[in-house]
């Protein structure tokens, strides 16, 4: 074989260069202050939410003012834990957030995580919908690096804002050889949450984030992980590449003493693409509400069946007409033990990946 020329040699590592560039484009690009060599990196994809607010001195009202570089540099000894990349995903209230955020977000996450020198990722994120996003996110990433929800309950400009040690313990969090196989966590005022089971059960204490009968993961002290349980259950789901236009519309319709099924035949016959029951107890409903939920079940829609209960799953005990067995002989799809929130998401993402499909989407809540 002859030897390459020097010119053609030339060509070929331009060409390589620029395959490489190509590559490592397909990754939102992270914003680095500093990287010092020796210590790990770790991603921080900030969302917005309380923790990059401040009050407003003219209405007094929170307002999104804090840019995520700004969030890495209020943080005290981060820069000796890590090289922190940062990237602003977006700069909104929680409230405002949708799946189709979430399934972007889970995206940039999986794309930022494919970097073999990034460690893991802290997503900074408002608390009124993070149990969701973070679910979401949890079920569609593909990637199997460590991922943090964090936020804050204090605005930035308080005086005792809680959003800088939040930050510096999730990055510990990440980094921690105690804190691997959670999948995607919620940890806030050093509790370490299952994405799967985390609820916000405060409006407005710093203690806000738990998990109920299923217990905390873990708890961070001094930039230290102690682990208290592993993570026993997590569903996965790839979202299809590249994300539609628009993902798949699912309502959430609550089942109340004297509810008539209105509002479910409303969704139904607006372009509903499945739906999820709250309902009473172990999952059951009365009957004008079985009857729409027939009705729906008939046009071929998949039906979802939670509880508004906090703990415990639904269950196929009742026999009545809108019991929970009779919801289950007719087609409906338990949530076992996730809330209606949580139920939805999941239901969207299956659909995404299943279509209608009953006994694929069916198996996903058995899961």
């Amino acid at each position: 074989m002859k030897s390459l020329q020097p010119m053609a040699l030339a060509g070929l590592v331009t060409l390589a260069a620029t395959c490489m560039a190509t590559a490592q484009d397909t990754s939102p690009p992270l914003q680095f202050a500093t990287t010092e060599p020796g210590l790990p990196s770790v991603a921080i994809l900030a969302t917005g939410g309380t923790i990059a607010e401040r009050t407003d001195p003219k209405t007094g009202a929170a307002v999104p003012a804090v840019s995520a570089r700004d969030l890495v540099q209020a943080v005290p000894g981060l820069s000796k834990l890590a090289n922190v990349g940062v990237l602003q995903f977006s700069n909104i209230d929680s409230s405002q957030m949708t799946p189709m955020h979430w399934a972007r977000l889970s995206a940039d996450l999986d794309r930022v995580l494919s970097r073999k020198d990034i460690s893991g990722a802290v997503v900074t994120h408002g608390t009124d919908t993070m149990a969701e996003g973070a679910f979401f996110v949890d079920v569609t990433l593909q990637s199997d690096k460590p991922v943090v929800f964090t936020g804050a309950m204090n605005v930035a400009s308080s005086p005792s804002p809680d959003g800088p040690s939040n930050i510096l313990r999730a990055v510990a969090q990440v980094l921690s050889e105690d804190a691997q196989n959670w999948g995607v966590t919620v940890t806030l005022n050093r509790y370490v949450n299952s994405a799967r089971d985390v609820r916000k059960t405060q409006t407005t204490n710093v203690q806000t984030f738990t998990s109920g009968e299923k217990g905390y993961l873990g708890y961070v002290f001094d930039r230290k992980v102690q682990r208290f349980n592993d993570r026993l259950h997590r569903i996965r789901v790839p979202l299809p590449d590249p994300l539609p236009d628009a993902l798949p519309d699912v309502p959430i319709i609550q089942a109340y003493a004297g509810s008539d099924g209105r509002l479910l035949r409303h969704a139904i016959d607006t372009g509903a693409k499945g739906l999820v029951v709250e309902g009473v107890g172990a999952g059951n409903v009365n009957a004008e509400v079985f009857e729409a939920i027939e009705y729906a079940i008939g046009k071929g829609l998949p039906v979802v069946v939670a509880t508004r209960v906090y703990y415990g799953r639904v269950e196929p005990i009742y026999g009545d007409q809108g019991g929970g067995a009779t919801l289950q002989r007719a087609g409906c799809i338990l949530a076992g033990d996730l809330p209606a929130s949580k139920a939805r998401l999941l239901l969207i993402a299956g659909l995404m990946r299943h279509g209608p499909d009953a006994d694929a989407l069916r198996k996903l809540f058995e899961g």
